[in-house]
């Protein structure tokens, strides 16, 4: 090996240095610092892959194929979306007219308007009812208002149900008879197993008065009391 000493390189001509020939490798001993911190480096169209980058910073628009973290934009996919990050299907639905029960018989309550539907899974018109069509856990609530008869009549039990393929899921109640209330609003919150082909999630609610029918009511004061959602949950 023949040993060259100098402090500087420049060209005889021009601007352009070239060091090796095609198929040379050119090597920064253990130990050496290459700084090029006050240049341009320009790399070629095409970086090889190697091991053990760290690459601080990359402009995802000029990556061609392979792979980059998820702190940089996803594992092997050019969004969020794509590489299954994003809490979807997801919906929320409310009721937006009063509906009649028939005392002490479980409903089903027709949430039959969304405030957003991200993958048209929740059926508004019909069934009322939720059918992701990805297959995960779910976070899954429901909070409804009933309301006694005629403004005179008490609410003395309400019982508000999840169904899972018309099978009940999860429940809660109230059961203030002795006392009762004009109005109750049970919250429940759970999460469900979707096959994301055929399971379905509905809410139903069953309500015992003083007298007459109870009813749901679809607002007051403008705020939607009623409601229904879920989302996807990632990473579990």
């Amino acid at each position: 090996m023949s040993l060259v000493n100098v402090n500087a390189i420049e060209p005889s001509t021009g601007t352009d240095i070239t060091l090796g020939a095609s198929g040379d490798t050119l090597t920064v001993p253990s130990g050496a610092t290459l700084d090029i911190s006050a240049s341009t480096l320009t790399p070629p169209a095409t970086m090889p892959a190697s091991s053990g980058v760290n690459l601080t910073a990359l402009n995802a628009t000029n990556l061609g194929s392979g792979t980059v973290a998820i702190a940089r934009g996803g594992t092997g996919a050019a969004t969020f979306a794509a590489a299954g990050l994003t809490n979807t299907p997801a919906f929320n639905a409310y009721l937006s007219a009063t509906q009649t029960l028939t005392a002490d018989t479980s409903t089903k309550v027709a949430f039959d308007t969304e405030w957003f539907d991200t993958d048209g899974c929740y059926d508004k018109d019909t069934n009322y009812r939720f059918l992701p069509t990805t297959a995960g856990k779910y976070l899954i609530s429901a909070s409804v208002q009933c309301y006694g008869a005629g403004g005179t009549s008490s609410v003395e039990r309400m019982y508000l149900q999840i169904k899972k393929n018309g099978s009940a899921w999860a429940r809660t109640s109230f059961d203030i008879r002795n006392t009762g209330y004009y109005e109750g609003i049970p919250t429940l919150t759970n999460i469900m197993d979707f096959n994301g082909s055929s399971d379905y999630a509905e809410v139903w609610v069953e309500a015992h008065v003083s007298s007459g029918s109870p009813t749901i009511d679809d607002s007051w004061q403008g705020t939607h009391q009623n409601h229904f959602f879920a989302c996807l949950l990632i990473g579990v």
